[in-house]
């Protein structure tokens, strides 16, 4: 699409789509996909694992130091590991949806994980999705795209997407953690949920996926020309 080895911020709240769309255009354009949100839901599962409060910021932080996490992309679904052993399947687990918010909540957290990623980005060609990657951590991402959904629709995403996985939670349990999530991440004080000001507004409500990659895939096009 471009010669440009481009760095691509995509930020919004839970299951507006952005891992699946970020997936798909890193493969299309051979950049690097980054999902952010896999390494915060990472150490929240280290953490419940090792019986640290999700609360002891400075526990988390020495946890952290003791952990590499790393994706392989090969898969159709990016493996997750930490430490060398996979842990894909375990942060998708409801019990680490529902603590990823605290986890990701502390500062000195933060801190340490947009340093690696950051790195990851420094050459460009990526492909990077989040909370908080156009407002901090790649603030001066040639691309940026915030990627919103309605309520009900990112429930039933994630409804349809446990049920492939076995995981039995209510659809209207489901609405009610995504609202929840949404407020957690919005209000945070600690670089929260927050549309960067030069981010372009994509809205999945009833758009397929390959129609948001398409429209993704413009925006860039018409980027790269200014």
């Amino acid at each position: 699409m471009t010669e440009k080895r481009l760095r691509i911020a995509i930020d919004g709240p839970a299951s507006a789509g952005k891992s699946t769309v970020a997936k798909i255009l890193a493969k299309d354009l051979g950049y690097i996909y980054c999902d952010t949100g896999a390494m915060y839901r990472a150490l929240t599962y280290m953490a419940m694992k090792n019986n640290i409060s999700i609360d002891d910021e400075a526990g988390l932080v020495q946890l952290l130091q003791d952990m590499t996490i790393t994706f392989d992309p090969s898969a159709e679904i990016q493996k997750v590991f930490v430490n060398g052993k996979e842990v894909t399947d375990e942060i998708r687990q409801s019990d680490v949806t529902n603590g990823v918010s605290a986890v990701s909540a502390h500062q000195a957290v933060r801190v340490e994980l947009v340093k690696r990623q950051q790195e990851i980005a420094k050459a460009g060609g990526i492909v990077m999705d989040g909370r908080d990657i156009g407002t901090a951590v790649l603030p001066d991402a040639e691309i940026k795209i915030f990627l919103v959904a309605s309520v009900t629709e990112r429930a039933e995403r994630r409804f349809k997407e446990n049920q492939t996985k076995g995981i039995t939670t209510a659809l209207e349990v489901l609405q009610q953690e995504i609202a929840d999530r949404d407020y957690k991440d919005s209000t945070r004080k600690v670089s929260p949920l927050l549309q960067a000001e030069d981010a372009i507004l994509v809205d999945t409500t009833s758009l397929s996926i390959e129609g948001v990659v398409a429209k993704i895939k413009s925006i860039i096009e018409e980027t790269v020309k200014k």
